[in-house]
């Protein structure tokens, strides 16, 4: 089965695996009249390397045609084989400065990322054996995003031409900060990276050192992007698709939904942000690091937004933040 499908305009879908239940991830190949743009190359793993061996061979594409790397945002399954492909090409890697300096703090040579975790989440009630998971878990990324590459910076705002159009540089926060959405009004296409996702639900995390209004930056976002007249998104997970504007209203629906959820429960028994995580994820968290960071840093998310909401409260006891109505 292949893992390309070519789009109009020919735009090149490449659908990079990932060792993990997304399965894959996107990237995208953009053509015009000098090679092309490459789009969020995915994880550095061997089975990454292969699939980019075969899809470029499948479509007669020569490494050094490729002669822009763009970043839509810092996670590793979209940043990973950057540098890797900087290397085999000399093209620049652009990227916004915010999504930069998530990288430096991941994993720059001084990273503080994971201490700076294990700290929010011993705040808010995490166990120490699942605590002890975490410092292993984030540095294991690092072969999968080596070799940093030399980055070029672009902001949400400006203009980027790619596959002979011009596209518009969107900020959009919540996800990732410093992710970038890219808008052609000529097609109306959009390249929205992780902010609008088919099928499923896009992480919203809150950031240690960062935290406390990423849910509601992500809402905000959905809203402005729901002002663009958008025909195909091309998204960061699964198939590009149609109906970008009603997508985005089942996102802020399914939030909504959700923080009504928590708000109830906490009404019910007050408890820590684990607690809660636990309620609301179970067993499909239970012996995994990565998915138990992507719930519990969800759930504290939505936690943070409902006390700025002052829908619910807070106090420490014995050193533990625990909330209550």
């Amino acid at each position: 089965m292949t893992s390309t499908t070519v789009w109009p305009k020919g735009i090149i879908q490449v659908k990079v695996p990932l060792p993990f239940s997304l399965k894959w991830v996107n990237s995208y190949l953009l053509r015009d009249e000098k090679g092309y743009t490459l789009i969020d190359p995915g994880l550095h793993t061997p089975e990454s390397i292969e699939t980019w061996n075969a899809a470029l061979a499948e479509h007669d594409i020569v490494i050094q045609d490729i002669h822009t790397i763009v970043l839509t945002h810092q996670h590793p399954d979209h940043y990973g084989l950057a540098g890797w492909f900087q290397q085999r090409t000399g093209a620049p890697v652009l990227i916004s400065p915010r999504s930069y300096a998530y990288i430096v703090k991941m994993w720059g040579k001084d990273r503080s990322y994971a201490a700076e975790l294990v700290a929010l989440y011993r705040q808010h009630g995490m166990p120490e054996h699942l605590l002890d998971a975490m410092p292993p878990h984030l540095e294991s990324f690092m072969d999968k995003v080596s070799p940093q590459p030399e980055v070029t910076f672009i902001e949400a705002g400006g203009v980027l031409r790619m596959a002979g159009m011009d596209w518009q540089m969107i900020d959009a926060p919540g996800h990732a900060s410093g992710q970038l959405c890219f808008y052609a009004p000529e097609r109306k296409w959009m390249i929205c990276g992780d902010q609008v996702l088919p099928n499923i639900t896009p992480n919203v995390s809150v950031v240690p050192g960062d935290e406390g209004g990423e849910l509601e930056q992500f809402l905000g976002s959905l809203k402005q992007l729901g002002a663009y007249e958008v025909e195909l998104a091309f998204p960061g997970h699964r198939d590009p698709f149609t109906g970008f504007g009603l997508r985005i209203e089942e996102l802020i629906d399914h939030h909504k939904r959700r923080l009504e959820s928590i708000a109830e429960r906490v009404k019910e028994e007050g408890c820590t942000g684990y607690a809660m995580c636990e309620r609301l994820f179970g067993a499909r968290i239970a012996g995994n690091p990565h998915n138990l960071r992507f719930a519990m840093s969800e759930t504290l998310a939505h936690l943070f937004h409902l006390e700025q909401r002052n829908e619910i409260s807070s106090s420490i006891r014995d050193g533990v933040i625990v909330y209550q109505a």
